[in-house]
């Protein structure tokens, strides 16, 4: 299934928190794709490095502004057929620093950019996380699972704040009857990533190319899904277009644990690394993996881009810094 028809469905879209990872990834696709776009990010995690390469292009604009304060409609002018609503620090180490400001984004930032998309009639998708699922004790993570959340756990700020705004989209669906969608990402990695934000291939491939020892939380059992940034933002792209109202998986079907993961980012650095253990961060999941039969039936959507490559290319963009990096713990 293609990823954007000729014309593109849109004329322009606003990406709130479009100066993020993915959110830069998002931005340059749409304006790739002939969507005018506007990036709205006050940079608390994200960064305008990442959109700098985006500034002149014609049809993009870059606006520094908090979504989660009452003025945002009136920032956010318009109009827009399509808001894709991605801002929230999105790492650990980031909504542990700043839970407060997770929360708000979650819950005020949401309504606010819902109040934007059902001004202009706009399509509205919400960024949502496998984080919804907690510590799952159904593998793997279908939908309609309810999930396995601590409430006031540590990671809770980040969990509860999209379990609130996948409930306050839903809300909007049903009484306003708006036309909005909920994509559940998984682990997602790739270039533009920063260096030390706390998550694990960052970590583990700045540590590598260092030379210095690969920190491996707990025994490294637990799983993940990983999938990457270029097949994430084609699943995102292709739930916006559709009309679905429900959740919608998009994540990697290959499930490696975090200590193979750890030996194939040293091994493809071609680095002397040894690998050491840390503490294992209350709350961690012990297994992650998408059911992704919903996007595969629905959109057609599969990833693309194998786990070897994908990584190639990470360490490839992280190789390419200027500075000397060194790791940080991940949380």
């Amino acid at each position: 299934m293609a990823l954007l028809t000729s014309p593109a469905p849109w004329r322009r879209a606003l990406v709130t928190g479009g100066a993020g990872f993915l959110g830069s990834h998002l931005c340059e696709r749409l304006l790739d794709s002939g969507v005018a776009v506007d990036c709205a990010d006050n940079l608390l995690s994200g960064s305008e490095d990442n959109v700098a390469h985006l500034i002149g292009r014609t049809g993009f604009r870059f606006m520094r502004c908090d979504v989660s304060v009452a003025s945002t409609s009136e920032e956010l002018a318009g109009p827009y057929d399509l808001v894709l609503h991605f801002a929230c620090p999105a790492s650990p180490a980031d909504y542990l620093r700043h839970p407060l400001e997770t929360m708000d984004v979650g819950s005020l930032g949401t309504r606010n950019v819902l109040a934007v998309a059902l001004r202009d009639g706009a399509r509205f998708l919400l960024a949502s996380t496998s984080e919804v699922y907690g510590d799952p004790l159904v593998h793997p993570q279908r939908e309609d699972y309810w999930g396995n959340v601590n409430p006031v756990g540590p990671r809770s700020v980040y969990d509860e704040s999209k379990r609130f705004a996948e409930a306050l989209v839903t809300a909007h669906v049903g009484t306003k009857k708006m036309n909005a969608g909920i994509v559940r990402m998984f682990n997602t990695y790739g270039p533009r990533m920063r260096a030390h934000d706390g998550r694990a291939v960052p970590t583990f491939v700045c540590q590598a190319l260092a030379g210095e020892p690969v920190t491996v939380a707990g025994d490294g059992s637990q799983t993940r899904s990983l999938c990457y940034v270029d097949d994430t933002v084609e699943g995102v792209l292709l739930v916006a277009a559709s009309q679905a109202v429900r959740p919608v998986n998009i994540g990697g079907g290959d499930e490696v644990t975090v200590l193979d993961i750890a030996r194939r980012v040293i091994a493809l650095t071609g680095s002397s690394s040894a690998l050491t253990f840390i503490e294992r961060p209350q709350d961690d999941p012990e297994r992650r993996r998408p059911d992704t039969a919903l996007a595969r039936e629905m959109l057609g959507w599969e990833p693309k881009v194998s786990w070897e490559e994908g990584i190639k290319r990470t360490i490839a963009h992280f190789s390419a810094l200027p500075e000397t990096m060194s790791p940080a713990t991940r949380l």
